[in-house]
């Protein structure tokens, strides 16, 4: 177990439907960690925005930015995840990928899909949660939408210390975005980390980043601001355990089970 985990949380202006120049782009940020991150995490749809043309950009598994992901987390050592379009067959995914150094991938495909956005027409929604080990810290991906829903994101069935989201969350619903991040920290005793972008997107919606970092008492440890960039931060294992320890509010809550 490390019981300090360095993570680097990436805070881009994404290129509209431009893969290429995304993945360039990105790899410049990454080159400013100097190897020093643990885990990386990008934003939701990273390799295109919030694209409607679902079908147009989805790619294959291991296909160009799913090899690009490999690539990135061999060459800085460390665990990168990050959001974008998978086609399987005749579905689309809105899908996560935990990509470690060595190639070995996790993935998550987005729950809750933004019906308002028509997201729920060109995606097909994922069935089952991810909990992912990552030297020691047990890791739960989530991606934007997901972050509306608090029993998709409790603390069970199996126990995790960090739950990440990855997000396009727009202008207009940032004071939604920071309420709700404290309260999925807060409730589940977790650290929170959360990725937006910023600029505007090939629609005209505007994003204003708000990338955080929040400890499992609902605190801030650090925030970017609207502006690319990186964030990063030291998460303590030995300190999250001990507060769970001190305040075990979880031996309290009610069980239940999901249904689909």
């Amino acid at each position: 177990m490390k019981d300090i985990l360095s993570v680097c949380l990436v805070q881009p202006d994404i290129h509209w439907e431009s893969p290429e120049a995304n993945r360039a782009e990105l790899e410049e940020m990454l080159s400013e960690t100097n190897n020093q991150a643990d885990l990386i995490v990008l934003p939701e749809t990273f390799s295109t925005g919030f694209t409607s043309k679902a079908k147009e950009f989805a790619e294959p598994m291991n296909f160009n930015t799913h090899k690009w992901m490999k690539q990135m987390a061999a060459r800085h050592n460390a665990a990168i995840c990050g959001s974008l379009l998978i086609q399987e067959d005749e579905n689309v995914f809105n899908r996560l990928l935990f990509v470690k150094p060595d190639g070995e991938t996790h993935k998550y495909d987005k729950r809750h899909l933004f019906s308002m956005g028509n997201e729920g027409k060109q995606f097909t929604a994922g069935q089952k949660t991810l909990t992912v080990e990552w030297l020691g810290w047990r890791i739960r991906p989530l991606i934007c939408y997901d972050l509306r829903f608090p029993v998709w994101s409790r603390n069970t069935p199996v126990h995790y210390d960090i739950g990440i989201y990855v997000t396009n969350w727009p202008e207009p619903r940032m004071e939604v975005f920071n309420t709700l991040l404290k309260a999925r920290a807060i409730e589940n005793q977790t650290y929170i980390l959360a990725t937006n972008r910023v600029g505007s997107d090939g629609t005209g919606i505007n994003y204003v980043g708000e990338t955080q970092a929040i400890d499992a008492k609902g605190t801030i440890i650090d925030k970017l601001q609207s502006n690319p960039g990186l964030l990063q931060v030291h998460l303590s294992k030995i300190a999250l355990e001990e507060f769970r320890e001190k305040f075990p509010v979880s031996k309290d809550a009610d069980s239940f089970s999901l249904e689909n």
